[in-house]
């Protein structure tokens, strides 16, 4: 009687989580508005004259030849000679992922968004109106597909971790229940990257140590863990056996960014630094046009580059002082960029990114004379030319090295 009364408290204490994951979501939504291509292999790529010319989706029947996301859509196109080729259509993800969350909150207003065509739903609360969570799982499921003709994987679980991996384990259209009693037998045989944060870094990193398997992750000292991955080691572990206890945390009308970036791939590969400082210009103008929204100064600025032979390098560098102007935070990434690209190739792409947020009324002592003052005339000239924007759009005021 008192085992059976402790399982019973401990069952009331689980939550019922469910992670949703739409199935090849940019080409199942852009087939919608091609229907006669519904029995052709099809991929969505970036455009190739701008030299995005990458797969972004595809569809089951491409999958069989052996398309692969990221990669170029010649290569696609080699492995696959009748693949149709369909551009992207952002509008419609953004709509169509909006009419599928709209769905999801008919059972629950604890949805935690994980990109635009996943999401994470606690569904504790809701057994009493709907059934337990397998049946909740398979009234979306089918309630996505007649209202907005794509399909669903869904994983249903203790906990987030393994709702996303349930969602994974079965595609498409499918639903997969993992519990406190099956978890071992079916998460612990697969693969270590299967879990969720266990990167390819990470991945191979532990399978070095012949941690090959979730199980393995799972049984694994954690000092071992610990020296191999430091803190994110046993937090990893504590995954693999059913320990995360995060809650599913719907956005908030406060959350704000943590990093603010651009990049863009021009239609000819960059040679020379002048171009990479117009470009910058113009991305540093659009960065701080949305830190200035937050009422936000930047502390760290970020440099992405990729070379003709698709080689990528990362530089960053703390600010000495907190910057929310288009040229200061331009003329900090072109620095950066100066001093660690060597221009043994052309650029393909390059990008800017700003981090390490600051509020707007933050103290810092400024260095009047010195290189890392700010400059109030600088400052109150960009607020002038945003107030001109916001009443007469954007383009209508802009800097001449973004028109060469």
């Amino acid at each position: 009687m008192y085992r059976t009364f402790i399982g019973e408290v401990k069952a009331m204490r689980d939550r019922i989580i469910l992670h949703c994951d739409l199935n090849n979501f940019f080409a199942s939504v852009s087939l919608l508005s091609h229907p006669t291509l519904y029995d052709m292999p099809i991929a969505v790529c970036g455009s190739t004259e701008e030299r995005h010319g990458i797969v972004l989706a595809k569809n089951e029947l491409a999958k069989k030849y052996g398309v692969k996301t990221a990669e170029a859509t010649w290569q696609a196109k080699a492995k696959c000679p009748d693949l149709v080729v369909l551009p992207p259509d952002y509008a419609q993800y953004k709509l169509y992922s909006k009419k599928t969350r709209e769905i999801l909150a008919r059972y629950t207003d604890l949805i935690e968004p994980f990109g635009i065509d996943e999401s994470w739903l606690d569904v504790t609360g809701s057994t009493l109106l709907f059934g337990d969570g397998p049946a909740i799982a398979e009234q979306i499921r089918k309630t996505v597909k007649a209202e907005l003709g794509l399909t669903v994987s869904i994983g249903v679980s203790f906990n987030k971790v393994f709702a996303k991996l349930g969602s994974d384990m079965k595609k498409p259209d499918a639903v997969t229940v993992i519990t406190r009693e099956n978890f071992k037998e079916k998460v612990w045989p697969l693969p270590v990257g299967d879990l969720l944060f266990v990167g390819k870094n990470t991945a191979k990193a532990l399978q070095g140590r012949g941690i090959l398997t979730v199980g393995d992750l799972a049984v694994c000292p954690e000092s071992t863990l610990q020296e191999l991955l430091g803190k994110n080691g046993p937090q990893l572990r504590a995954f693999a056996l059913g320990e995360d206890r995060s809650p599913v945390t719907p956005p908030s009308e406060n959350d704000r960014p943590k990093s603010i970036g651009r990049s863009v791939t021009p239609p000819k590969d960059i040679t020379d630094e002048q171009e990479v400082w117009k470009i910058f210009v113009g991305l540093a103008e659009e960065i701080t046009r949305e830190l200035r929204h937050y009422d936000y100064f930047a502390g760290n600025v970020q440099v992405h580059t990729r070379t003709a032979a698709l080689e990528v390098k990362e530089f960053r560098r703390a600010l000495p002082v907190p910057l929310n102007t288009p040229m200061e935070i331009a003329k900090k990434g072109f620095a950066l960029c100066k001093e660690n690209y060597r221009w043994d190739l052309p650029l393909r792409s390059v990008g800017l990114r700003i981090s390490n947020f600051k509020e707007g009324d933050f103290a810092v002592q400024q260095d009047l004379f010195g290189e890392n003052a700010v400059d109030d005339r600088a400052e109150k000239i960009e607020q002038s030319i945003e107030s001109v924007r916001e009443r007469f759009g954007k383009a209508s005021l802009k800097r001449g090295r973004t028109l060469e």
